[in-house]
């Protein structure tokens, strides 16, 4: 017997009204009210990770792809970006209609447009910046995504494609299904192989800058914060040269770096996270 799907507005509901999943709505930027929840994620080490490898484009015009309740928009718009927020699900809790809610309250300046990525209805070399946060994964066609992406960038601008689902093999997809809190509820969750993404990102001829593993930027590994991060860092290293030398080797910027390739390159999860940089020349 065949079960109906919720939509990804049911599904997100659903997932709010579970007195044990508060946590997970907070850290998933669900959280009410919106305009709170927005500027929390204004002031993340997430955003402002991502503001920093932004530093030479912003401010700039900013296609932000798959925007959700607005989140990013509102930061990229509160750095003084012009701001063009575009999703095609029109609901008041996880869509264009809270987009728009957010900017009445806001009175930040943002154009919001209802519909799919794979064709971008905007004129070639259009922005500065195009930015997805979690939206590649859910690309119905990965290649023609990434290639409309590229169209509407201008020449020397960025495309930077954050908190992607990884896996390491095809057959690892079903595992990760299987532990998303929603996907068996709305069935949208997706994943690809990091040669995937790579290869999808240069047939839309961008140049690939940057590939960030799962624990190589707090992009990534958030909600954990740089501070836990570094705090595990010196639980592994105590048991080889102590405390006191473990807790100054794991401040250094260097050390941290070598910790979060090398525990990267180890973890082997399905759905895993992973950002992508490229620039059109």
């Amino acid at each position: 017997m065949s079960v109906k799907l919720l939509t990804w507005e049911e599904a997100v509901q659903w997932l709010i009204n579970q007195p044990d999943k508060q946590e997970l709505v907070r850290q998933c930027y669900y959280d009410e009210p919106l305009q709170l929840s927005a500027e929390r994620f204004s002031n993340s080490e997430e955003w402002l990770a991502v503001k920093n490898l932004l530093k030479k484009y912003i401010p700039g015009q900013v296609l932000d792809l798959g925007a959700g309740r607005g989140i990013s928009s509102y930061a990229f718009a509160k750095s003084k970006c012009l701001v063009t927020a575009l999703e095609p699900d029109p609901s008041p809790i996880v869509g264009s209609q809270a987009i728009q809610s957010l900017f009445n309250s806001t009175n930040l300046p943002i154009q919001i447009v209802q519909e799919y990525g794979e064709i971008l209805p905007f004129p070639e070399n259009s922005f500065d910046i195009v930015y997805g946060r979690a939206v590649l994964h859910h690309a119905c066609d990965l290649k023609q995504f990434c290639k409309e992406a590229a169209r509407v960038l201008k020449p020397g601008g960025i495309f930077i494609a954050t908190r992607e689902h990884v896996i390491s093999q095809k057959e690892d997809l079903p595992k990760f299904l299987d532990s998303h809190p929603l996907h068996f509820l709305y069935g949208g969750e997706n994943a690809y192989r990091v040669q995937e993404y790579k290869q999808a990102i240069k047939a839309a001829e961008l140049k690939l800058e940057k590939v960030l593993a799962s624990y190589e930027s707090v992009i990534n590994y958030a909600p954990i914060t740089q501070k836990e991060f570094e705090s595990a860092i010196v639980s592994v290293l105590s048991y080889i040269l102590g405390k006191k030398l473990a807790t100054g080797l794991a401040a250094n910027i260097t050390v941290q770096q070598l910790a979060g390739w090398y525990k990267s390159r180890i973890s082997n999860v399905p759905g895993r996270l992973y950002t992508f940089l490229a620039v059109k020349y």
